[in-house]
């Protein structure tokens, strides 16, 4: 029998539509939001805003699908995801992004090296074999 303690397996977090939350927002596991945050989101693993989700304030996460509204300066370490129904303003830092057609932005969008100081790790092959994939 083994022990399984809460490290071992992040959670996954979720917000439901009509849920309203003011203030700041930190969790190590993944986490979906279809209600309305208004502060800063840091995750640190897997970010999913639905559809009926509303985010003003700060994202960081590592990877993120965004399907709702987001008014945020956003940093994602690894993939952002902007699906057809997603409508960001805000200033984006990213390593990868994809935007399927429909989807709004407005804001400025920096790619590649910026988001690698965020990992505070030296350099290495698989860092710059995921360079040469973002360009």
């Amino acid at each position: 029998m083994s022990k399984m303690n809460s490290t071992d397996s992040p959670s996954i977090n979720m917000i439901g539509s009509g849920t309203v939350i003011e203030g700041d927002i930190k969790a190590h596991g993944d986490m979906r939001i279809d209600g309305s945050i208004k502060g800063s989101i840091n995750v640190k693993g897997k970010l999913v805003i639905g559809p009926t989700g509303v985010v003003d304030g700060e994202v960081v996460c590592q990877n993120a699908d965004f399907m709702g509204t987001i008014r945020a300066k956003v940093t994602v370490s690894e993939l952002l995801s902007l699906k057809a129904t997603a409508k960001l303003s805000g200033d984006l830092i990213t390593n990868k992004l994809s935007i399927e057609p429909g989807a709004d932005f407005t804001g400025s969008c920096s790619m590649g090296g910026v988001v690698k100081d965020m990992k505070n790790a030296g350099p290495s092959n698989a860092t710059a074999k995921e360079k040469a994939v973002a360009y």
